[in-house]
């Protein structure tokens, strides 16, 4: 728990304050006597948990992570100071594509699940530049070198995090292929299973070619990449259908298509059902040209009159709308597309006449743009092709981590049921979104637009290797095929598992790919499917009941705002399949890194900037000052010029400390002068707005409003009191007292976004770590102010800044003396400013102070000075 401000007996303020080493300094010390450890005996009550996002640990940490992490600090930090008992874990995201990727090209190897493993396997010295270069390695082979790059990787970001002044419980730390999250998202798998939530199915999915892999409709993509419209005509079988159809052609109906070359895979022609042109042949039959298949005329409403001609091909399988027509209209499933990207060679069963089978030989093994230029040519010399290609640019679907077009793949794989196809389970998906708060509110209907937008279930099962395995088996028949049906699974107790070398309750390791044996399910889950556990194991749902129910549900969510989609959405999904509630109850969305162009930092784009030069060069709390500056939700462009500016205010902040507390006055002092009073008040104002804003989760705005009352301070009250605080100018106890209270409170306010110059120089006058000491209360700070006159700081600072503005004009130092000022004003505001004319007069070396009501005006008269270079 936090506690008060307590004074040391005797402050020890440096000769020279500086920057320089004091993260170093400052880590060590938080280090050794864990300064953010969480105190597991906290009441539920008294918790404040942050389900902290695991960075992919698939290179080197960019200044994005900077921005979006020290947002998520600077709440963990105030809250901490609030009283809470913050639960800050870090996880490490190093499961996944990603890593595996990173593991390839840093070693030069590739994974071949079919060799045995090697137990003197060293990398190659010199990775081979191509992929095709890459050694193989077996399966485990390839895990241990992931296992150890992933566990040097991870080091050094905990090394950036530390450097950058995380607040993290570093004995929380977790990874995703760690054993309890290998544990917890097993358990969670099967309990999906067991409760219908999961299932296998044997179905069309995008599938990347380069990873060999399935993808969800949440990793989807669109890229603008240039193709062109085919005109191509179908013979029509029953010509007398076309009489009242409006087309041109009595013998034939022509499509518009950008995919030529899946004619061979062409199980209907489709059109809207309100379409007139078309209404007379629907339930009619056409033949495909070139390979003469017949296949029926259909409605749909998903067909737009105004594209193309209005008809469109359906084939199996060219886009996720073909999949929807094949399911809706219970078409059969004519698939040539191999998951090399490839069409097979294998001539298509349903290819009826040698003609056919020498027009698809043609082609055959070729991938899609070989394929296309070869389908071109044949319907050019078969008359259906209509005229010339038609250049387009329009969007193709992309795996969001790959770099070649999406095909669609008929294929078993994995589900997790999430609204997809299940309207009831939609609108709890919904309601949930109503249950937390979101900060920005708006990005709730991001939220809501997503899952009303979904169009399948959550396809979870990955053909990769490092990852959390699908602990099932399958029984194999007679003939050793395996049966899906009804999956062989673990009891929970036996987690982690792994069925490539783990063997089911009743068989025996000589059974395996046997037949009357089994096989183990050969998939990964998606990384998202452990992800989406995040509070499930940081808050040990699997093996420690007791601080799950001090931490679950989770206070926060910190997160970028495009993955809402994926890691919002299916942790929310988990929550509700196996707690029934949301997971959290604020989520906090950050926005963008831009660079200058405005485009978005990604690795995949090479516009990254690594963030160690940056904190070396500005200090942490330089850089953090910047990241804390944007807003949340909002994209913010990076800006070396506000790392500078954040340095200067950390210098001052060290400057300032010292001057103010070389008067010696006790925070908890009498304050009695009108100045003083208004000061107070002032700050007490502050604090109320800058705690309101941390309450919402705006901490830029409680950055704003502290470092604009703070410069002020410096520029302004420090100058009107000093002569005071000097004993030169009237009482000195109060202003020393004041100027002590309201460092007291700037330090702490400053804080959260300043952590190592605001705990060194607390250290400088007070026991203990600023971040564990309370934060300040506005109604303490009105309570010492007393009774004040609300214009009295407004009226001298007007003044006292005239005075400058003249002496500036003037090219006369600002200490030079001032004859005579002259300040007309309204009567209530020149009242205040007699309260406080001694303060006025000092600050602005001024000899005679003249007030005169009227419309505000300052004149200055210098003295006869000579003019000195400022």
């Amino acid at each position: 728990m936090s506690t008060a401000p307590t004074p040391r007996t005797e402050p020890t303020l440096p000769d020279k304050p500086g920057l320089e080493g004091i993260e170093a300094k400052w880590g060590a010390v938080w280090a050794e006597s864990g300064t953010y450890r969480f105190d597991r005996t906290a009441e539920r009550a008294d918790v404040f948990s942050i389900d902290t996002p695991p960075p992919t640990v698939s290179g080197s940490l960019h200044v994005g992570h900077v921005f979006s992490y020290t947002h998520t600090d600077t709440i963990a930090r105030f809250w901490r100071m609030r009283g809470k008992q913050v639960f800050y874990p870090m996880g490490w995201d190093d499961n996944g594509v990603p890593t595996e990727r990173r593991v390839e090209n840093y070693y030069g190897v590739r994974c071949d699940a079919t060799l045995p493993f090697d137990t003197n396997f060293v990398p190659p010295e010199k990775p081979a530049k191509e992929r095709r270069d890459f050694v193989a390695v077996s399966r485990r082979n390839f895990i241990d070198l992931c296992e150890r790059l992933t566990g040097e990787d991870e080091q050094v970001f905990q090394d950036l995090w530390t450097h950058l002044g995380l607040s993290v419980d570093w004995s929380m730390m977790y990874t995703t292929i760690g054993t309890t999250a290998r544990r917890t998202s097993q358990r969670a798998f099967l309990r999906n299973l067991a409760a219908g939530a999961a299932y296998s199915a044997e179905a069309p999915c995008m599938w990347d070619v380069t990873f060999q892999m399935a993808v969800s409709q949440a990793e989807l993509e669109d890229q603008e990449r240039p193709g062109a419209y085919h005109d191509i005509t179908f013979p029509l079988a029953d010509a007398s259908a076309v009489d009242g159809s409006g087309l041109a052609d009595p013998t034939a109906l022509m499509v518009s298509t950008t995919r030529p070359e899946l004619l061979v895979s062409c199980v209907a022609i489709v059109a809207h059902p309100n379409d007139t042109r078309y209404q007379p042949l629907f339930g009619t039959m056409v033949t495909t040209p070139v390979f003469g298949v017949e296949v029926p005329i259909l409605a749909h409403h998903l067909a737009d009159p105004e594209k193309g001609t209005g008809a469109a091909m359906i084939c199996t399988f060219g886009d996720t709308t073909d999949v929807t027509w094949w399911r809706e209209l219970n078409l059969p499933a004519r698939a040539v597309i191999g998951r090399d990207g490839r069409f097979q060679t294998e001539t298509p069963h349903w290819l009826g006449s040698t003609e056919a089978a020498n027009a698809y030989a043609t082609f055959a093994g070729k991938a899609a743009n070989g394929a296309r230029a070869v389908m071109v040519g044949l319907l050019a010399e078969s008359g259906n092709l209509i005229g010339e290609p038609r250049p387009i640019t329009h969007p193709v679907k992309f795996y969001e981590k790959g770099d070649k077009p999406l095909e669609i793949v008929q294929s078993r794989q994995w589900y997790i049921r999430n609204g997809g196809r299940d309207t009831d389970l939609r609108e709890r998906l919904v309601a949930r979104g109503g249950e937390i708060a979101w900060h920005p509110t708006y990005m709730q209907a991001r939220y809501t637009d997503w899952v009303n937008g979904l169009n399948g279930d959550w396809l979870v099962s990955r053909q990769r290797y490092f990852g959390v395995p699908i602990p099932v088996w399958h029984r194999l028949d007679e003939d050793g095929n395996p049966s899906y049906d009804d999956p062989l699974v673990p009891s929970e107790d036996l987690l982690p598992i792994d069925p490539q070398t783990d063997c089911p309750a009743g068989f025996t390791e000589d059974q395996r790919n046997q037949p009357n044996g089994f096989i183990g399910d050969p998939d990964i889950l998606d990384t998202w499917a452990t992800s989406s556990l995040t509070p499930q194991i940081a808050c040990g749902w699997v093996d420690d009941d007791d601080l799950f129910g001090r931490t679950y549900p989770m206070d926060l969510r910190p997160q970028a705002h495009d993955i809402i989609r994926t890691w919002l959405f299916s942790t929310m999904v988990r929550a509700n399949a196996e707690h029934d509630v949301a997971p959290w109850s604020n989520a906090a969305l950050s926005g963008w890194i831009l660079d200058p162009d405005r485009k978005k930092m990604s690795k995949s784009k090479g516009n990254v900037v690594t963030p160690r030069g940056l904190l070396d060069q500005y200090g942490s709390d330089g850089v953090r000052y910047w990241a804390a500056s944007g807003r949340p939700g909002t994209d913010t462009a990076f800006d070396e010029k506000e790392m500078k500016v954040g340095r200067r205010l950390s210098i001052k902040l060290l400057n300032a400390s010292k001057f103010a507390l070389s008067f010696g006055g006790d925070p908890a002092g009498e304050v009695h002068e009108p100045l003083d009073s208004a000061m107070l008040a002032d700050l007490a104002a502050l604090v109320d707005d800058a705690t309101a804003a941390f309450e919402a989760f705006d901490y830029a705005r409680a950055l704003e409003r502290t470092e604009a009352f703070f410069w002020w301070f410096c520029d302004d009250y420090l100058e009107l009191v000093k002569l005071r605080a000097y004993g030169e100018g009237g009482p000195a106890a109060s202003a020393a007292n004041a100027l002590s209270r309201a460092l007291s409170t700037l330090q702490r306010l400053l804080a959260p976004f300043l952590p190592f110059a605001t705990e060194e120089v607390w250290s400088w006058w007070m026991e203990g770590s600023i971040h564990l000491t309370s934060w300040p209360n506005g109604d303490e700070l009105r309570a010492a102010a007393g009774e004040w006159n609300p214009l009295v700081m407004g009226v001298a600072s007007d003044v006292v800044r005239e005075v400058r503005r003249a002496k500036s004009e003037a090219k006369v130092s600002m200490k030079a003396d001032v004859e005579t000022v002259v300040v007309t004003d309204s009567t209530d505001r020149l009242a205040a400013l007699e309260m406080v004319a001694v303060d006025v007069r000092g600050a602005g070396g001024i000899a005679e102070l003249v007030m005169e009501p009227g419309e505000f005006a300052v004149a200055t008269t210098l003295a006869e000075t000579p003019p000195a270079d400022i």
